[in-house]
């Protein structure tokens, strides 16, 4: 076969809603390609018209040839959705903390074997579930892995179909720095099994396997090899301004309602357990008034289970002595009280959103710490809502459905929701995950100043160091479950 035959030939593509305007790319074979550019710019839009999911004008030609696999195109999705049991995938945000609604969560081995059935040969099973190391996770429920353990079966149910091109939008992202490694190696092992790949990523995770670019600037595509992407990035020195924040804007937030505690936070030899497995183990924390920590820890070490302790979203909390705010839990304070006081953003929590709410309600609904608007606002609330809207530069998607937003549109959104009351303690869980590196530093300056001003407690979780924020001074380290010095 020669190394110039056309697999994929995409000619003046344009999506409406997208915002694509006159795409053209040529993939070869042999040719592995990253899609690059900032937030918004229309990369899953492109991965979805590659795949049906979007309506386009123009034309998308594919010519597998005999050689490669005939399964035609597999896309990863940024985020893994599976129905359980009742046959329903409609989750509540706690329902993984739940030991209930865990038993009625299906099993990556059974949600394997929808895709097991069409493979021929035991070995070929085997060996992607190995390179995946989904061999030990085989009877966990769905509804408790860890964003790294989602990726790797979303990983081994696409590759189970056997697909000429792999799509992958954004797996990086809520990897550790171990699981990034690894799924460097394991795309470029794929790469090696003469499965192409379009990967949809950052700068800063380009497998070696990766041979050329196609960079998605103002509604068009610039495509590179990569040595030419490296030069003409370097070339490009005057591109990347920082955002300015706007201080009189931050002038008009009001001060946290309730300031008067001494500790945040008390833990004492808590320990959380599923069954047999125990996720936290013997943990004793204490987090102050007005200080900044940083959570890390590999995916599945037991930060997410940490954290809802706090959140009151982990019914285990009763069950181990836990002080917030200077109060023990299980003494008469109801959820509502406790989530008052907190602002917070996780990974998946915009999947509990529904379709229909624009940005505006998923902001103001911070208010209220629900997932939706269900009351009015008043004339203060909406002033507080507006104050965010225009520090965070959200402004032109005010109206918008969150669903019809990017990646990183959704995150800056979920920011402001979890800022709008300026709440005593913030829960940051990979606050700058999809976000761009512009939205990253600008995100960063607001934490640092909102923490210098207010004395807010800050609890931030990354897994890249780059992202953590100025303020933060204490650190918190977790390996499976226990702390570690």
């Amino acid at each position: 076969m020669d190394d110039n035959s056309v697999l994929v030939e995409i000619k003046n593509i344009a999506v409406k809603t997208g915002g694509l305007n006159n795409i053209n790319l040529t993939i070869r074979e042999h040719e592995q390609w990253a899609i690059l550019g900032k937030s918004g710019s229309g990369k899953t839009t492109l991965a979805h018209a590659l795949t049906g999911k979007h309506f386009y004008s123009g034309e998308i030609n594919y010519s597998f040839p005999s050689s490669l696999n005939n399964n035609g195109i597999a896309l990863i999705e940024q985020q893994h959705r599976f129905k359980n049991l009742s046959n329903t995938s409609d989750f509540y945000y706690q329902q993984r903390f739940n030991s209930s609604d865990a038993d009625n969560s299906i099993t990556v081995s059974q949600a394997l074997t929808e895709y097991t059935k069409e493979v021929t040969g035991a070995e070929t099973v085997r060996r992607w579930i190995e390179l995946l190391h989904l061999t030990p996770l085989l009877q966990e429920p769905l509804i408790q892995l860890s964003n790294g353990e989602n990726k790797r079966l979303q990983l081994a149910e696409a590759l189970l179909s056997d697909p000429a091109l792999l799509i992958l939008d954004n797996p990086f992202i809520g990897l550790d720095t171990e699981g990034r490694k690894t799924l460097h190696k394991i795309i470029d092992d794929i790469t090696a099994r003469n499965i192409h790949v379009i990967l949809i990523t950052t700068p800063q995770e380009l497998p070696d396997c990766i041979t050329h670019i196609g960079l998605l600037e103002n509604s068009s595509l610039t495509t590179f090899t990569k040595s030419q992407y490296y030069t003409y990035i370097n070339a490009r020195t005057a591109e990347f301004n920082n955002q300015v924040l706007d201080k009189e804007q931050l002038k008009r937030i009001s001060k946290p309602e309730e300031t008067n505690f001494t500790y945040a936070i008390k833990m004492k030899n808590v320990s959380i357990q599923y069954g047999e497995k125990k996720i936290l183990d013997n943990i004793n924390w204490e987090v102050k008034k007005g200080e900044c920590w940083s959570i890390s820890g590999a995916n599945g070490a037991g930060k997410s289970t940490l954290l809802s302790l706090v959140t009151a979203d982990n019914p285990q909390a009763y069950a181990n002595e836990i002080y917030l705010f200077d109060k023990p839990r299980g003494k008469g304070e109801s959820i509502w009280d406790i989530k008052r006081k907190i602002g917070y953003v996780s990974p998946e929590l915009h999947l509990f959103f529904e379709q229909h709410n624009t940005s505006f309600s998923v902001i103001a609904s911070g208010l209220f710490d629900t997932i939706g608007l269900f009351r009015q606002i008043n004339e203060e609330q909406q002033e507080q809502v507006e104050t965010w809207i225009k520090l965070l530069q959200l402004t032109p998607l005010t109206l918008k459905p969150l669903f019809q937003l990017s990646l990183g549109q959704q995150r800056m959104v979920l920011l402001a929701r979890a800022l709008v009351k300026n709440p005593p303690l913030l829960i940051l869980d990979e606050p700058c995950q999809g976000l761009d590196e512009e939205q990253s530093e600008y995100f960063k300056t607001v934490i640092d100043q909102l923490c210098s001003h207010f004395d807010t407690t800050l609890l931030y979780v990354s897994h890249y160091e780059k992202d953590i924020p100025a303020c933060v001074s204490r650190y918190l380290k977790l390996a499976k479950g226990r702390q570690v010095n």
